[in-house]
């Protein structure tokens, strides 16, 4: 006779073999080009513009800005861009005495600023991409989490112990608003492991690579965790896709241990419940 755990790990393997489970980046970045030449950047400056988090694909530099009636925000950090500035000169050949047409190269640099950095701009020039706009109800879930992390906008989507800080990319690289909140809330739950909140990453062992039991666990406490306060705001959780490594790691660990993901549960409502600002009166009990 199946225990109950068996059974509702039996019900999610299911789910999983079929497909259905973590992980992807639901974002995507145009190439990088310049606002006002909509030329596209090449080589190096691909790599460095593409990889500061924006979901605009236009950069102008700040005196751009300006001339078209716009500024940069206060504080914002520019981006380095390089080019290589091609001269003709003439020398003379000292075998043959006649003079040759040379050609040198210099490396130059400057700085530009995304058009998500700056305010004044009345429309997007050209970009086609619809921006993602904030959800209120999402927000405030965000805005008002107690004791919340630093969030900084990054390239990638991650939360960082060590600084207790989330990185985000802009709302504009994902495809959708809930696309972006799911991997919001799902960075939020990871950082409710903290010593300052729940302290759940003591339970993990020094082994907290990826594969690792220690490591499926929190990323099932992370997923599910997301889950509650989506469903609190109305939208779909949305960061659910195929994953092969992700897939063969959760179905080894269920397979191996059949209270894993009622432990994992019980995390996820402790840090959906912090991430909501329940107190534990308010919240019960979820043991």
């Amino acid at each position: 006779m199946p225990t109950v755990p068996e059974i509702i790990t039996e019900s999610v393997l299911k789910q999983l073999e079929e497909g259905v489970a973590p992980w992807r980046k639901p974002w995507s970045t145009s190439i990088p080009r310049n606002l006002i030449s909509k030329k596209p950047y090449r080589g190096l400056n691909v790599f460095l513009l593409a990889t500061q988090g924006y979901g605009s694909p236009y950069w102008l530099t700040f005196n751009q800005a300006k001339q078209l009636g716009a500024h940069v925000r206060q504080g914002e950090k520019s981006t380095v861009v390089s080019f290589w500035k091609f001269s003709e000169y003439a020398r003379e050949n000292r075998e043959t005495g006649e003079r040759e047409n040379k050609t040198s190269a210099l490396l130059r640099y400057y700085r530009v600023f995304n058009i998500e950095q700056c305010e004044g701009l009345k429309a997007l020039h050209g970009d086609d991409r619809k921006p993602i706009e904030p959800l209120v109800e999402c927000e405030s879930i965000a805005n008002w989490m107690p004791n919340a992390p630093r969030i900084e906008q990054h390239s990638q989507a991650f939360y960082r112990p060590s600084a207790d800080m989330v990185g985000m990319p802009s709302r504009n690289c994902f495809e959708s608003p809930e696309g972006y909140y799911s991997t919001l809330f799902h960075e939020l739950t990871h950082s409710t492991g903290h010593k300052s909140r729940l302290n759940r990453f003591e339970e993990h062992s020094a082994d907290h690579q990826f594969g690792s039991e220690s490591y499926s666990k929190e990323e099932l406490i992370a997923e599910m965790g997301a889950a509650m306060p989506a469903g609190m705001a109305g939208i779909s959780h949305a960061t659910i896709a195929n994953s092969a490594s992700y897939l063969q790691s959760w179905i080894q660990r269920l397979k191996s241990d059949s209270r894993l993901i009622i432990s994992a549960a019980s995390h996820a409502q402790k840090a959906a419940d912090y991430i909501l600002g329940k107190t534990q009166a308010e919240a019960g009990d979820h043991q």
